[in-house]
């Protein structure tokens, strides 16, 4: 049966919002009018969920949502209800009227006949295709609340060490931008009201003091050009990478630039080898787990990678080999899918490549931090003393004339 939202007035003049269902629009329609209300919108939850994919606003739950959601369906299906039981009683739990309305429409696809998996797919944007496959090998070995645990478990993970990266890089960002902020100010409008005096005295000026003037006129006169520029250069850079070619030779770039290359590999292998490990360890056919992990690589380079490796592994060459031959993949992850493979225990060892690439990217990120940070407050020390030279000279050389 499918699920609507509907916008509507009471009696009281007050405006209602919230779901209902009914098997068709005449029939909600019909059920808002007998319960006195003045219906101003109605839309249904499917329809509404796809107009939002190409939309301003995104309707999609987020990945903290899912996870909770899945975990407590695997909650309630482990203790013997059913998925439709399951779906409705986690939907009243929920705050978000918005991740409400969708796991509803999930619902009432069920109770049509849908399994869960094609239930899912009717929300593409809220259910991606790795949390479709998994679902639908669940449900096909009957061990579908153990699946959605491990999802559940899957998500907690990939939300904890982004935030955890996010977290890490707040400071540095704060630091920078301050930073940036204070010398803008130094130069635009604290400078130009000491040199001011400079230029009454008359006479020669030391070469640094020339400078900080020149500096401090050209971000007094053309700092919003700069800005503005600077915003124009960005956006075309953003608009260059949405062309395929461009795209390529940037993530070719990213990938043999040496110190980024550590962090772009890693990430990528990561995500790669953690989303095949959940695919593989659900019953997901390796192949069609190999397409799915593809899509969740952001680096071009290493997802063509990935896509010819799973050719390979189609004409019969094992996966290890297979990732090799590009040479993109850290040998470290090779060796443990090799592994794998031979002791029939692949999940397993994509698990632990997942994991040590994670681990190798934290340990990397924090020494890059940990240098970065001083070396930041060693420069705005040195514009700082800079300006200050610039300043007091001038002013050592007038007292020595007076004396």
């Amino acid at each position: 049966m499918p699920v609507f939202e509907y916008r509507a007035l009471n009696t009281a003049g007050k405006t209602l919002k919230g779901n209902i269902e009914g098997d068709t629009l005449k029939l909600a329609r019909q059920n808002l009018k007998n319960q006195k209300l003045i219906l101003l919108d109605i839309v249904e939850v499917h329809k509404k969920e796809h107009a939002g994919q190409t939309g301003l606003i995104s309707q999609r739950i987020s990945m903290r949502q899912l996870a909770h959601i899945t975990r407590q369906l695997a909650a309630l299906l482990g203790s013997g209800l059913s998925i439709d039981e399951a779906l409705g009683i986690t939907a009243k739990q929920l705050d978000s009227a918005k991740a409400k309305r969708i796991l509803l429409g999930v619902r009432s696809r069920i109770m049509e006949g849908q399994s869960l998996a094609q239930a899912c797919s009717a929300f593409p944007n809220s259910f991606p295709a790795l949390y479709r496959a998994t679902v639908e090998a669940g449900e096909s070995s009957g061990k579908l609340d153990q699946v959605l645990q491990r999802l559940a478990d899957y998500m907690a993970d990939k939300g904890q060490l982004q935030s955890k990266l996010q977290m890490a890089m707040i400071y540095p960002v704060m630091l920078t931008s301050v930073s940036i902020l204070v010398v803008i100010g130094l130069l635009a409008y604290v400078v130009p009201e000491i040199t001011s005096v400079f230029d009454k005295m008359g006479g020669e000026l030391p070469t640094i003091t020339k400078v900080l003037i020149a500096c401090s006129d050209f971000f007094k006169h053309y700092g919003l050009v700069l800005i503005a520029v600077l915003i124009g250069l960005g956006s075309a850079f953003k608009a260059l990478l949405r062309v395929p070619g461009p795209r390529m030779r940037y993530h070719l770039f990213l990938l043999n630039t040496p110190f980024i290359a550590r962090f772009s590999k890693g990430m990528n292998t990561a995500q790669f080898t953690r989303t095949l490990a959940i695919l593989t360890n659900s019953g997901v056919e390796l192949l069609q787990a190999l397409s799915i992990a593809s899509q969740v690589v952001t680096n071009d380079a290493m997802k063509t990678a990935i896509e010819m490796a799973s050719l390979k592994v189609r004409e019969g060459q094992s996966l290890h080999k297979a990732m090799e031959v590009s040479g993109l993949f850290p040998l470290v992850t090779v060796h443990l899918v090799a592994s794998g493979e031979a002791s029939g225990q692949l999940p397993k060892m994509l698990a632990a490549a997942a994991d040590d690439q994670e681990r190798d990217i934290q340990a990397l990120t924090e020494m890059t931090l940990g240098l970065f940070e001083p070396l930041l407050i060693l420069f705005m020390g040195l514009v700082v003393l800079a300006i200050v030279l610039a300043i007091l000279l001038p002013i050592f050389e007038m007292n020595q004339l007076i004396r």
